[in-house]
């Protein structure tokens, strides 16, 4: 049964137990509410276009003037703000990931891993409701380019390892990429329940990702989409198999 996820504050600043961000800190403005806080910069404007273009089209029907006009900013200030469309929503990304890393977890400080990260991809979710829309897009089009959805798989990996880092999971290393690409996948699978979850609440989308996270449907994905390219792991696996056919009576831990 899935649980509903504690009261919790948003607050601005650092609440993340000291941990620093890649590229300056959490603390600003905009590390609260990004559709809010943003919208008085070119950045902001930028990126809120495009996320509202998004939820009307495909990324590969919006070009760039597209999204200045929607801005009101020039050709020119957009080029100075940004590359690349993809540059744009990483920079959304990047704000969401604020927004959650800003938030007061202490409350949840004493709970069992699992607990946390439910927690924290529920304040992840919670802050993306606003982008709904734009999301379904993206899925629907990773579905048929295969570039895009390296592309956003590549947005998400660095993303969720930030989000394992708030929950006070290890995510550096080696097995921390492993763990972060898991977390990765599950969120997708999760995302596609949650775009077509009307309930305030978010009943369906919480019941989804509590499954998830119980059923070790994270690790199981971990396990058999990425442990195979770690060097020596094929070998090993195959050690083990062959010693569970000479004895059919050894457990299998997941």
């Amino acid at each position: 049964m899935a649980r509903r996820p504690r009261e919790r504050s948003r607050k601005p600043g650092n609440q993340n137990g000291g941990d620093q961000p890649p590229e300056n800190g959490t603390n600003g403005v905009e590390a609260v509410g990004p559709r809010g806080a943003r919208i008085g910069t070119d950045r902001g404007k930028i990126i809120e276009a495009f996320m509202d273009l998004l939820g009307g089209r495909p990324i590969e029907e919006i070009d760039l003037t597209d999204i200045a006009a929607r801005a009101g900013v020039s050709m020119a200030d957009m080029r100075g703000e940004f590359g690349s469309k993809l540059a744009i929503l990483a920079a959304h990304i990047k704000d969401i990931d604020r927004e959650v890393l800003s938030g007061d977890r202490t409350d949840m400080a004493e709970e069992p891993p699992r607990e946390r990260l439910f927690d924290v991809l529920m304040r992840r979710l919670e802050a993306q409701e606003p982008y709904k829309e734009a999301i379904r897009s993206l899925l629907s089009s990773a579905r048929t380019n295969p570039g895009l959805a390296c592309a956003l798989n590549s947005l998400a990996l660095r993303s969720q390892q930030w989000m394992l880092a708030a929950a006070d999971l290890p995510s550096g290393g080696p097995v921390g990429m492993m763990r972060a690409q898991g977390l990765a996948i599950l969120y997708g699978q999760v995302l596609a329940t949650f775009v077509d979850d009307d309930d305030p609440g978010h009943a369906r989308t919480m019941a989804r990702l509590d499954r998830a996270l119980a059923s070790g449907e994270w690790w199981a994905s971990l396990l058999d989409n990425l442990t195979p390219f770690v060097p020596g792991y094929a070998a090993r696996r195959r050690s083990r198999s062959t010693r569970r056919d000479d004895d059919s009576a050894e457990p299998v831990a997941i």
